[in-house]
């Protein structure tokens, strides 16, 4: 993600830039995993505020439509056959979170803050939501999106949102250490083996 004057806030043209950036990804056959963080000082601060400001003025045509393209990136990056790490530094807030969420590794600096904040601007977190609860637990979850406050990287190890934490000057050599592994391994064994955990849970 490459909006660092906003810190990778979600809009419109940056969820379709996503989606469509996935689905290149899945047909090259020299691709074996998908790193997805962001440039400059935060993974994903959520939603752009002055992207959902403008929806004011949107048809509900034009609302259902943004949902449905959220709903699709979400989904596109969970279906993705290839494995996927999330780098996550600094804020992972919001629709944030859903993206770490739909990601099979997630890897965090110790600096990372995380947060679905939701309820506290008035609106509920229904499309992260199945994906947070997934990665954290239902009972991790009632405490975290019920009361939208923002945690650390400590605690988002705790209760099994992220699977690494590290300083930052380490995050790197951590992924690449995980991205050897998948070189090890067979592309369609690791494929299949995703496949076959999506119908355990």
């Amino acid at each position: 993600m490459n909006r660092a004057d906003m810190r990778n806030a979600l809009n419109g043209v940056m969820i379709g830039e996503l989606t469509q950036a996935f689905n290149s990804l899945v047909d090259d056959e020299r691709v074996r995993a998908i790193v997805l963080g962001g440039r400059g000082s935060a993974f994903c601060a959520g939603a752009d505020l002055a992207w959902i400001r403008s929806a004011s003025s949107h048809t509900e045509a034009e609302d259902q439509a943004d949902v449905e393209a959220m709903r699709e990136l979400l989904r596109t990056i969970d279906d993705c056959p290839k494995p996927v790490v999330a780098r996550i530094h600094g804020a992972c807030i919001g629709a944030g979170m859903g993206l770490a969420a739909v990601c099979d590794i997630a890897v965090a600096s110790r600096t990372a803050s995380f947060g679905q904040p939701e309820t506290r601007l008035g609106l509920m977190p229904a499309l992260t939501a199945p994906y947070v609860v997934r990665a954290m637990s239902l009972r991790a979850a009632q405490r975290w999106l019920l009361t939208g406050e923002t945690f650390g990287a400590n605690e988002a190890w705790r209760i099994g949102f992220v699977h690494d934490v590290c300083n930052l000057a380490e995050l790197d050599p951590r992924i690449d250490a995980l991205l050897g592994g998948f070189m090890m391994s067979s592309a369609p064994a690791v494929q299949g083996t995703k496949a076959l955990l999506r119908t355990l849970c």
